[in-house]
């Protein structure tokens, strides 16, 4: 039987193995999610709501917990996994608080006696996730999916089997039903044939472009809905207007998060060329400073990334930039040794036609680029095949308003970091994939959208008054 393997990439130590679910194993617990969905839709919004909160209770209270065991499985700085625990929480209790709200009935005026819109579940959604954020990628799908009244099933990446089975754990000890939640340990060739299995109403999927790809189109050959969020190569434009020493120090929070792995980190730098001899030096020193190290001390900025195969693809991609006339100003070549370290580097001038000028470089990895006014810097970051977020710095009101409307991406951030938030839609265009998560539209992406249309009939006529007489 086929297994996964749990390796800390801090050290290389394998942490544990576990089995792949063989055929009969996997068929029950879709079997389960069936059942448990009938039962579970019918539960009032009030029961899934104390659910809900009881799961936000759980990840508070041992946050801790989760998130050693996040650090020790992908190697995200101890301080930012707790924070992940805590960002989950948040969405459970968003949620709790507001789907009841979010998928109320919706009166509409037409020519019946009523007419209205009800939101219902429609069934098990399978969630394929990636281990960059393994529990936050994981609630931002589950809070408002279950809330909803559907029932998940969790195909997890194949590197963070712990965070998996401890996410299913989570939602057992917050005393959700038995088949409300799964993870499905299996490998990504099976991931198809559960796919095209009648019991599956829909899919979400966040990952890179090749498997978004691959589920969606298995997902339209068997006609269900999918949602995906695939990668970014996210730009940071800085104007002559804006606060310097704010958006240098955001930059390289930005460009470093989670050691650079997250979709929505910042990748291009596109700086105006009036600030940019500054900015470029600036940035080099404060990247350098960054401390790499153990992700468990509170002191390191930088850990490792999350498995070899990352740092040998984005060793690649720096060298191939390199050599296609990029300028190499800062680190560069991985740390070897134990763990898989990679240091964090900024290249410049990246020509065009560098396959690195339009891939996501997912590390700790800033690209710089000089331009010359507000067209050109609209120019270049959407000079891209992907649209996820986008961060723009300035003072200029007008120059605000270019932005927000003519960059192409899910979300523009202005003088503010992209993040994630409960609160708000999240996701991409081009391809950066499609659908939202998150906030109302998030919640809305997996119910039937049912138009009601009710017309009284008029009362029967009173013949008993006008019968005959003996």
């Amino acid at each position: 039987m086929a297994s996964m393997t749990s390796v800390n990439p801090a050290t290389g130590e394998v942490l544990g193995r576990y089995d792949e679910l063989s055929d009969p194993e996997l068929e029950a617990r879709l079997a389960r999610a069936a059942q448990t969905f009938r039962a579970w839709r019918r539960r009032p919004f009030a029961e899934r709501a104390t659910s809900a909160a009881r799961a936000g209770e759980v990840l508070e209270q041992r946050k801790e917990h989760w998130g050693r065991l996040m650090t020790l499985e992908m190697g995200k700085t101890f301080k930012s996994a707790v924070a992940e625990a805590e960002k989950c929480a948040w969405a459970c209790r968003f949620y709790a608080e507001n789907a009841e709200r979010f998928l109320a009935d919706e009166e509409v005026k037409a020519s019946a006696t009523r007419s209205y819109v009800r939101h219902l579940p429609i069934g098990p959604v399978l969630a394929v996730m990636p281990w960059n954020f393994p529990f936050w990628q994981v609630f931002r799908f589950a809070a408002p999916a279950l809330m909803a009244g559907n029932v998940g099933l969790l195909k997890h990446a194949s590197n963070v089997p712990q965070c998996a089975l401890a996410i299913e754990e989570v939602f057992r000890q917050a005393g959700l039903p038995d088949g409300c939640f799964q993870t499905l340990l299996v490998g990504s060739k099976r991931v198809a044939r559960i796919i095209e299995d009648d019991r599956i109403a829909a899919i979400t999927l966040t990952g890179s472009e090749a498997a978004g790809a691959s589920v969606a189109s298995t997902a339209g050959r068997v006609i269900k809905k999918s949602v995906l969020e695939l990668g970014g190569s996210d730009p940071f434009i800085v104007m002559p207007s804006a606060s310097f020493d704010q958006a240098v120090a955001t930059a390289v929070t930005a460009r470093c998060i989670n050691n650079g792995q997250s979709c929505i980190a910042a990748k291009r730098f596109i700086v105006h060329d009036r600030i940019y001899d500054r900015f470029e030096r600036e940035l080099v020193k404060r990247m350098q400073a960054l401390r790499v190290g153990d992700p468990m001390d509170p002191g390191t900025d930088v850990g490792p990334l999350a498995t070899p195969s990352e740092v040998e693809k984005l060793t690649e991609q720096v060298d191939a930039a390199v050599k296609a006339g990029g300028k190499l100003l800062l680190g560069g070549r991985p740390a070897g040794g134990k763990g898989c370290y990679y240091p964090p580097t900024v290249l410049a001038g990246i020509p065009r036609t560098s396959p690195s000028y339009r891939e996501e470089l997912f590390g700790p990895v800033a690209m710089l680029y000089r331009v010359k006014d507000v067209d050109e810097a609209i120019a270049v970051a959407n000079d891209v095949p992907f649209g996820l977020g986008s961060s723009v710095w300035t003072g200029d009101e007008a120059e605000r308003r270019r932005f927000v409307d003519d960059l192409e991406a899910g979300a523009t951030f202005v003088n503010a970091m992209v993040a994630s938030d409960p609160r708000l839609p999240f996701g991409g265009v081009k391809r950066s994939g499609y659908g939202r998560e998150l906030a109302r539209d998030g919640i809305r992406e997996f119910v039937n959208v049912k138009t009601v249309v009710v017309q009284e009939l008029a009362p029967p006529r009173d013949v008993s008054a006008g019968g005959a007489t003996e």
